[in-house]
């Protein structure tokens, strides 16, 4: 499911030419970016779009479209949707506070906890976190994505995504190569159960949300598909099996779907325990601006740890000029640090500049536009180029 919580390399193109000093003034033009986001939505059938933009204490942020297809609620600023991968950044916060505890060594092979592993003797809790370990996704397999098709509201266990990610073929020796796996992150997010004994969405109240007052984010039980009120429904064009191979849709699909003719399917109440620690939170435009910038910051690790971390990125592909770099559960784009979050129903980013201060939250309540583009992240590179200082 290579679409669905995976990191979008084309975001490199987003941040090009973005030049600001952190002593500028947030200077926007809002009826420009107002328009260019409309017309995007409307150019792509995407039913809904909420953006924020962030510098210090000065803050716009704008909802557009509908929300619910059905009733034709209007979209909301401080509706909830799923932040998909932006998750892998919080479940990877929480082993570097491990880490930083001595619960945890960067070092430590999986093996050590894991039974089963392929080269598991090699893999070692960094490898799983800077998407080095060369264990497959469990998601690209198209029994998965049946599953979410037939049986939506189906509970995975982290033990039953493991087993489906490490019964693969290895892809690569350890640490050599890059390959964006979901396992990896469930795994962790087993890891962290393990060793504070207590649910993953305990430890991630007790270690992120509840510090950073994030009283409307949050990590829901395996069993439970609700979304908290208010909140965006989310949509899909065609099926996951369908879209697997190709996001985009037969061309007189593709027509249709523009026209209005074809709608998307309401895929809210999907249940995410398939996403876990690799991409099943929620959150609210606000809520994640205020998240990414103690990411980037530094606000949730001490400043060793946060070095570290900051210093362990590395390019995804390092024959590509200007690749995105990935490291211990954070990505940079250009300038930007953060990550983005893709699953069947929403399409998030969320980036933050420590140099300009500049902070850039942008969702949709559809996951992929007909022609088969990740939505919020066509939108941010429409808005990039208005971040410039002034």
């Amino acid at each position: 499911m290579k679409r669905l919580l995976t990191f979008p390399l084309v975001l490199t193109l987003l941040v090009t030419g973005f030049v600001a000093t952190s002593q500028a003034q947030l200077t926007l033009d809002e009826a420009k970016i107002s328009g260019e986001v409309q017309q995007f939505l409307q150019e792509n059938a995407i039913p809904g779009a909420v953006v924020l933009i962030r510098k210090g204490d000065q803050q716009w942020q704008k909802a557009f479209g509908v929300a619910d297809l059905k009733t034709g609620q209007a979209m909301q600023t401080d509706m909830a949707f799923r932040i998909g991968s932006n998750t892998k950044t919080m479940t990877a916060t929480v082993v570097l506070q491990l880490v930083q505890q001595g619960k945890l060594k960067l070092d430590e092979p999986v093996s050590k906890y894991f039974q089963n592993v392929p080269n598991g003797d090699q893999i070692t809790i960094a490898d799983l976190l800077e998407m080095r370990s060369g264990i497959p996704t469990y998601s690209d397999l198209k029994s998965v994505n049946q599953v979410l098709d037939e049986q939506p509201k189906y509970v995975y266990t982290p033990q039953e995504l493991i087993q489906l990610g490490i019964e693969q073929k290895p892809l690569f020796k350890p640490g050599t190569e890059f390959n964006y796996s979901n396992t990896n992150y469930v795994m962790l997010g087993v890891l962290i159960e393990q060793k504070m004994g207590m649910s993953l969405e305990q430890a991630f109240y007790q270690n992120l949300f509840e510090p950073l007052k994030l009283n409307r984010t949050l990590l829901p039980a395996s069993n439970d598909d609700t979304m908290p009120a208010p909140f965006a429904h989310g949509y899909l064009f065609g099926t996951n099996v369908s879209t697997l191979d190709d996001p985009a849709l037969p061309a007189d699909e593709q027509k249709a779907a523009l026209a209005g003719k074809l709608l998307p399917n309401d895929v809210t109440f999907a249940n995410p325990s398939w996403a876990w620690a690799a991409g099943g939170a929620i959150s609210t435009a606000d809520q994640l601006a205020t998240y990414v910038e103690a990411l980037v910051n530094g606000g949730l690790l001490d400043q060793a740890m946060q070095k570290e971390r900051l210093a362990s990125l590395k390019p995804t592909n390092p024959d590509l000029a200007d690749s995105p770099e990935y490291g211990l559960g954070i990505v940079k784009l250009g300038p930007m640090l953060g990550h983005d979050g893709s699953l069947p129903g929403y399409q998030s980013f969320m980036g933050h500049d420590p140099e300009t201060g500049i902070t850039l939250i942008v969702w949709t309540n559809l996951q992929t536009s007909p022609n088969g583009g990740e939505t919020a992240n066509g939108i941010a590179k429409l808005l990039i180029k208005h971040l410039g200082a002034k």
